[in-house]
């Protein structure tokens, strides 16, 4: 395994924020009305993943990154109900929702088994 030398080169970094960019091309087509109620939780719910990342990675100790990495795991949480309630209001399509919503289950597994990690160092 190729040695970790920040936390933009951890898989669950990047595929948070490649799913932060993709929701924001899928919210960029939600109704005008959703602009500031639903689009703006949802991107601030997944950038909220990556970003506590990075917040935890610079915190000293792997308890406070365990602690930031819960964090990350809720706004994924977050951001599955948010796709949950888009699909049923008819904003995207299922499609859409079943592929995300698996990349967040993804995420999450991830983010549980980093903390694990960090809580055995």
């Amino acid at each position: 395994m190729d040695e970790v030398r920040s936390v933009q080169d951890l898989d669950v970094f990047q595929k948070a924020h490649n799913l932060t960019l993709k929701l924001y091309e899928v919210t960029a087509r939600f109704p005008g009305n959703e602009k500031y109620a639903l689009v703006d939780q949802i991107r601030r719910a997944a950038s909220s993943i990556g970003a506590n990342l990075f917040e935890g990675g610079y915190r000293s100790g792997s308890k406070e990154f365990s602690h930031f990495c819960n964090i990350s795991r809720g706004s994924a949480g977050e951001v599955k109900y948010f796709m949950l309630l888009s699909r049923d209001l008819g904003y995207i399509p299922s499609e859409i929702y079943e592929e995300v919503n698996n990349q967040l289950d993804d995420i999450s597994r991830m983010l549980y088994g980093l903390m694990k990690s960090l809580k055995q160092s």
